[in-house]
C-alpha cells in the first residue's frame, strides 16, 4: 500500500516521502480499515518536526519510532480480528487510526464509531481530535443553556468546533480571532467577535461563565479577570510554540494557582470515546455542527498539507483524501 513516511525529524517538505510499504495486519482485537479521508492536526506537524522536544519522549528521542503519522480517519472496515464482535467488513467508521496518512490503517474498535450515512467521509475524518477536544472541554466545564462562553483562538480546528458545540449546548458565544476570521466566526454562530489585532479580549466589563482557551495569549491573571466568580477556565494543551515544553508550564501554573482562584480550572486533555464520537456524528448529521474545512489535499500532497498546518494559520480543518 501507499503511505507517507518520515525516517527523521525535520521540515515536512524535506522529510516526508510517499512510499510503498507493507499492508498492516490487524491483531485479534483490531480491524483493518481502508482510509477514505484523514485530517491533519497541529500535533502531527509538531511530531514530524520534532518540536517541542517534549514530543520526542513519546515518539523517539533521535528519530521517530514509527514512520507514519496522522490519527484522524474515516473509512471502511476491510477485515476484523477474531475477537472483534461489533464491527465487520463493509462497515463505515471514523475515529482513531494511528498512521492515518496511508491507504490502510489498523485500529481498535473502541476508538471507532459508526459513520452515519448523512455524514460524508471527509466530514467524519475532520471530527476526532478537534471535535472531541471541543466537546469534552465544554461539556466538562458544565456549559449549558444561557451560559456566556468565550473562545480564545476560535479560528482553528478546535476553535471552529468549539463555537458550534457551545451553541448546540445552548450558550451565548463570543469568539476571539484575527481580522480575517471575523466573518467566519460569525457564520459559525458566534454572537460576539473580538478581533485581537484591535482589541484585548480581557479589556471588558463582561464576565463569562466559561472561557475556553486555545491560544494562551494572555497572562493567567488577565484571563481569569473576565471569568465569572463561579465560572470555569478550560485550558487546552495544544499550544506548541514553546521549543521545549509546549504549554505544560502554563498549565502547571494554572493548576497550582487554582486553589487561590474562585473559578474552576480544567486542563482539557482529549480522550478517545466511542460515545463522544457518536455524539459528534449526531450533531453533524442534524447540522447543528458543520466541520469547517479550509483545504483538501491528496495523499501525495501530505507534505504540503502538514507544512501548511505547521505554520499555525489554518482556518478550520485541513483534510487528506486518499481515495
Amino acid at each position: 500500500m501507499r503511505a507517507v513516511v518520515h525516517d527523521s525529524y525535520g521540515q515536512p517538505l524535506e522529510v516526508l516521502q510517499l512510499r510503498e510499504v507493507p499492508e498492516p495486519r490487524p491483531g485479534p482485537s483490531e480491524v483493518l480499515v481502508r482510509v477514505s479521508a484523514a485530517s491533519v492536526n497541529a500535533g502531527d506537524a509538531a511530531v514530524i518536526v520534532g518540536l517541542p522536544y517534549l514530543v520526542r519522549l513519546a515518539y523517539g528521542l533521535t528519530r521517530p519510532r514509527t514512520p507514519i503519522r496522522g490519527s484522524d480517519i474515516a473509512g471502511t472496515v476491510l477485515s476484523a480480528g477474531d475477537d472483534v464482535v461489533d464491527l465487520r467488513p463493509g462497515d463505515e467508521v471514523f475515529g482513531k487510526g494511528e498512521g492515518a496518512f496511508a491507504e490502510m490503517v489498523v485500529a481498535r474498535p473502541e476508538s471507532l464509531a459508526t459513520k452515519p450515512a448523512a455524514v460524508t467521509f471527509e466530514e467524519a475524518a475532520a471530527l476526532p481530535v478537534a471535535g472531541l477536544t471541543a466537546l469534552q472541554g465544554l461539556r466538562d466545564a458544565g456549559t449549558g443553556e444561557g451560559d456566556r462562553v468565550l473562545i480564545n483562538g476560535a479560528s482553528g480546528g478546535v476553535g471552529t468546533f468549539a463555537i458550534q458545540v457551545a451553541k448546540a449546548l445552548g450558550a451565548e458565544v463570543a469568539a476571539v480571532c484575527s481580522s480575517g476570521n471575523v466573518d467566519a466566526a460569525r457564520s459559525l454562530g458566534a454572537e460576539h467577535v473580538v478581533d485581537y489585532t484591535h482589541q484585548d479580549f480581557t479589556d471588558t466589563d463582561t464576565r463569562y461563565d466559561v472561557l475556553f482557551d486555545n491560544a494562551g495569549s494572555r497572562s493567567l491573571t488577565a484571563t481569569r479577570s473576565v471569568i465569572a466568580r463561579r465560572g470555569a477556565l478550560v485550558l487546552n494543551h495544544g499550544n506548541l510554540n514553546s521549543r521545549w515544553l509546549a504549554s505544560l508550564p502554563r498549565m502547571a501554573r494554572a493548576k497550582l494557582s487554582s486553589p487561590f482562584a474562585s473559578q474552576r480550572t480544567l486542563l482539557n486533555v482529549q480522550t478517545w470515546s466511542r460515545e463522544d464520537l457518536a455524539e459528534l456524528a449526531r450533531l453533524v448529521g442534524e447540522r447543528s455542527v458543520t466541520p469547517m474545512i479550509e483545504r483538501t489535499y491528496t495523499l501525495d500532497q501530505v507534505p504540503e498539507a502538514v507544512a501548511y498546518v505547521g505554520q499555525g494559520h489554518a482556518r478550520g480543518k485541513v483534510m487528506i483524501l486518499t481515495g
